[in-house]
């Protein structure tokens, strides 16, 4: 379905002719209960569970039917468990599922940060023995970088790990790790040259995570309410030196690679959750008769106009790289206008809202409607995979040519 990497680009005739092979592929495999809504049973009383049931046999099929078609993970080579998709191609199937409403199924951080960097710096014995576990589902990686003390200085890590015969020992703690309650796994950044600084002597280890390898989580409460990011202590967590990713002391770029693909993969195909989330936004506006006000319409103009721009730039992003190629410094420009874009989207949506947005509804613990939700987690959307001030040196830097900052002027206090 897929091709090799290195392939000449699909003409536009060839795009449109594998998205017309995968529009018909999804609609002859994808089950009803996930395209459509399940059956409703007469009795009432069993309705909700039966719903769910029927929900989570429709998904489990679904997965299997996409494993089978080597379709998760699908722009990953064919040898470790992918179809070689290009990014293009990648994309016109996300926009495929999205039609069908039928979930494309991710692998989280590790499909689109952990394998990528194996896979660019990876020994051919971890890719065989580590990307296999991932398209499975059978292990859950999270990505533990950032740290209390550093935050986005990621070349500052104090996360120490010595070398001891053919192990590593880590001792540290990471913060914001997202995803670290489900993970069992996490690609760990620690320096093992003690006498180095900066970026030197860091390096990249995949690391167990669980209680009898000295991994303490602690949940992190989120302005939201909920608790999808952990804290991570590691006291004497010990790790092969074949889970090393990259060399001991050289994990730099594989971080750089890491974050290049963290901030692609998160832009990709996000254009399709935001034009879901606006029309339902313009819909809730026309209850209210809200989008008759003019000031309205101009902000839902607006909104429109970024998600529109955002598609674009996937698309133009797609059709630059080709299946296997790293993303670079222009990933930085679509994640930060989709991470600006949702924090104004946020604001937008409570002023829609209107006075009814100020008040929280009941549930247990924190509880937010979708827009407020909205509104909190928009800020985070600036800060993870780089702040939207980082992003903009990496843009004025890296893809404008623009000098750098001052050193004096990086170390100005916050």
């Amino acid at each position: 379905m897929g091709r090799a990497p290195g392939d000449i680009p699909p003409s536009r005739t060839a795009a449109e002719l594998f998205r017309q092979d995968i529009r018909e592929w999804i609609r002859t495999h994808a089950p009803a209960g996930l395209t459509g809504p399940p059956p409703r049973p007469a009795e009432a009383a069993v309705a909700e569970a039966a719903i769910e049931e029927a929900a989570a046999e429709a998904a489990a099929v679904w997965e299997r039917s996409l494993l089978d078609a080597r379709l998760i993970c699908a722009d990953w080579p064919p040898e470790y468990g992918g179809s070689g998709l290009s990014l293009q191609e990648s994309l016109v199937f996300e926009e495929e599922c999205a039609r069908a409403g039928a979930p494309r199924i991710r692998r989280g951080a590790g499909e689109r940060i952990v394998g990528p960097t194996i896979l660019a710096h990876g020994t051919e014995e971890q890719k065989s023995r580590l990307l296999p576990g991932i398209v499975s589902g059978e292990h859950t990686y999270c990505l533990a970088y950032s740290e209390p003390e550093h935050g986005s200085d990621l070349a500052s890590v104090g996360t120490r790990g010595t070398v001891t015969g053919d192990e590593i020992v880590i001792t540290g703690r990471k913060a914001w790790v997202d995803g670290a309650e489900r993970a069992d796994r996490a690609l760990v950044l620690c320096r093992t040259g003690p006498d180095a600084s900066g970026h030197h002597g860091l390096s990249c280890v995949v690391v167990r995570l669980d209680s009898g390898n000295g991994v303490v989580r602690r949940v992190v409460r989120q302005a939201d309410g909920t608790a999808d990011c952990r804290e991570l202590s590691f006291d004497r967590s010990r790790a092969p030196l074949s889970d090393v990713v990259g060399e001991v002391n050289g994990g730099w770029r594989a971080v750089m690679t890491g974050l290049a693909h963290e901030r692609a993969g998160r832009a990709a195909g996000r254009h399709l959750g935001f034009e879901a989330e606006f029309w339902d936004l313009v819909r809730e506006a026309d209850k209210t008769g809200r989008s008759r006000d003019p000031v309205i319409r101009d902000r839902l103009a607006w909104a429109y106009t970024r998600i529109t721009l955002l598609r674009l730039l996937e698309r133009r992003a797609a059709a630059r790289t080709g299946a296997g190629a790293v993303p670079g410094a222009d990933a930085a420009v679509t994640h930060l206008l989709s991470a600006e874009y949702h924090r104004r989207f946020g604001e937008i949506a409570l002023d829609i809202m209107g006075a009814p947005a100020l008040v929280r509804p009941d549930g247990d613990g924190y509880a937010t409607d979708r827009w407020q939700e909205a509104l909190l987690t928009g800020r985070a959307g600036t800060i993870r995979s780089g702040t939207s001030e980082v992003l903009r040196d990496v843009i004025a830097e890296r893809l404008l040519g623009l000098p750098k900052e001052p050193a004096a002027a990086r170390r100005r206090p916050s």
